[in-house]
C-alpha cells in the first residue's frame, strides 16, 4: 500500500533506506544526518531532513538503540511499590531523569529476590543505560548480580559492597537533631520509644540521640532506648509506663511518627499537657500524621524526594563516565510544630 504526498507515491512503511534514496545519500549518511552527528555537511543534513519530512518518516527507536551505545532509558527496581517511603524517592528520581529527557522503566520486585532478578534481566535485555535500585528499609542489602557492565546506584537501602554507589538518609543526624532541639528548649529528662531493633533506622536514630545527650552530659530516661514495634499501640503503652514510673520525664522521642502519635494519645489520656509538661518529637514528617495530630507533631523530615533526585543525578553522572563509589548520607531537617 502507498500514500500520495505532493503528487508522489510514498510507501506506507517508510524506512531509513527510503529517506536515503530520496535524498541521494547513503543509509549511513542519512542516519548521521537525522541523529545530529557532526560528520555531515549542513547542506546534506538539510536535504535528508527535507526528504524525511516529505516521506513522513518516523524513526524506529529500537533500531536506533541497537546502533547506539545508549538507549536513553533508565531501569528503576523497587522492593515495595506500596511502601510510603519508596514513593517520594521514586518521584524525586523521576523528576531528575525527566529533566534530562530520559525514559524510565519501573519494576516492583515486591521484596522477592527471584522476582528482582527476573526484573533486572528483563531490563538488561531492553538495554537500559543504568539501574536505580530502591530498597524498602535502610538496612544494607547485598549488591545485585549483573551479567552486563551497567552503572547501578542504590537508594534508601545501601549496598553492602563499598565499591557501589549508595544513597541513604542520615538517620544518625536525624536522631541528633531531635535530641538537640529538646535540649535547646530546656528538656533534660528525655526518653526514646523506638521501633524494631532489627531496623538500621531504629539503631541509627538511637545512636544520634545518644550522641547529643552525651555531649550535653545527659542520658536517656531508663538508661536505654525502648525498642519495640513501629505502631501507635507501642507508643501508647510505653508512654503510659514512662509517665506512671518513678523516674520523671519531660520529653519523649518517638522512633517514627506513628509511635509519636501513640505517645500523644497516651499523654492526653493521662491529662499531661504537651508540650508544657512533656514535649514529643517523631521521625519521617508524614504529612497525614503530623498535621492531624493533637497538638501538631514536631518531626524530622528525611527529605526522601531530595534523596531520590540526588541518587538519580549520580546515576546520570555514572552513565556519563563519572562514577563515584561509597555511601552518601542524605540531609535531613527538623520541622518544628506545636508538640515540641
Amino acid at each position: 500500500m502507498t500514500n500520495a504526498v505532493g503528487g508522489k507515491s510514498i510507501p506506507s512503511h517508510v524506512t531509513l533506506a527510503d529517506v536515503a534514496r530520496a535524498a541521494g545519500v547513503s543509509v549511513a549518511t542519512a542516519s548521521k544526518a537525522l541523529n545530529g552527528r557532526a560528520q555531515v555537511r549542513e547542506s546534506t543534513r538539510v536535504k535528508v531532513q527535507e526528504a524525511a519530512a516529505a516521506l513522513a518518516f518516523t524513526p524506529n527507536f529500537f533500531a536506533q538503540a541497537l546502533n547506539s551505545p545508549r538507549t536513553g532509558t533508565i531501569g528503576m527496581v523497587t522492593s515495595d511499590l506500596d511502601n510510603r517511603f519508596v514513593l517520594p524517592i521514586l518521584l524525586g528520581a523521576e523528576d531528575a531523569f525527566g529533566s534530562g529527557s530520559l525514559s524510565v522503566l519501573l519494576a516492583d520486585a515486591r521484596d522477592d529476590v527471584l522476582r528482582e532478578h527476573l526484573h533486572l534481566q528483563t531490563l538488561l535485555t531492553r538495554r537500559v543505560d543504568g539501574l536505580l535500585i530502591v530498597g524498602r528499609t535502610t538496612n544494607p542489602r547485598p549488591p545485585v548480580a549483573l551479567m552486563a557492565d551497567v552503572p547501578v546506584v542504590y537508594v534508601y537501602a545501601p549496598s553492602t559492597d563499598p565499591a557501589d554507589a549508595s544513597f541513604t538518609p542520615d538517620n544518625v543526624q536525624a536522631g541528633r537533631l531531635a535530641a538537640e532541639h529538646l535540649i535547646a528548649t530546656g528538656r533534660t529528662r528525655i526518653a526514646l520509644v523506638n521501633g524494631e531493633v532489627s531496623y538500621a533506622a531504629a539503631q541509627d536514630r538511637a545512636a544520634g540521640v545518644n550522641q547529643a545527650l552525651q555531649a550535653a552530659g545527659l542520658q536517656l530516661v531508663g538508661g536505654r532506648s525502648l525498642f519495640g514495634q513501629w505502631g501507635e499501640g507501642w507508643g501508647r503503652d510505653c508512654a503510659r509506663l514512662l509517665v506512671r514510673g518513678g523516674e520523671p520525664v519531660d520529653a519523649i522521642i518517638g522512633g517514627s511518627d506513628h509511635i509519636a502519635r501513640g505517645i500523644l494519645d497516651a499523654l492526653r489520656d493521662e491529662r499531661i499537657s504537651v508540650p508544657d509538661d512533656v514535649a514529643v518529637i517523631g521521625f519521617d514528617n508524614w504529612d497525614l500524621l503530623v498535621r492531624e495530630s493533637r497538638p501538631t507533631l514536631t518531626s524530622v523530615d528525611m527529605s526522601l524526594e531530595q534523596l531520590g533526585r540526588a541518587a538519580a543525578q549520580h546515576l546520570v553522572d555514572a552513565i556519563g563516565g563519572a562514577p563515584s563509589p561509597g555511601v552518601v548520607a542524605g540531609p535531613v531537617r527538623l520541622v518544628v510544630r506545636d508538640s515540641a
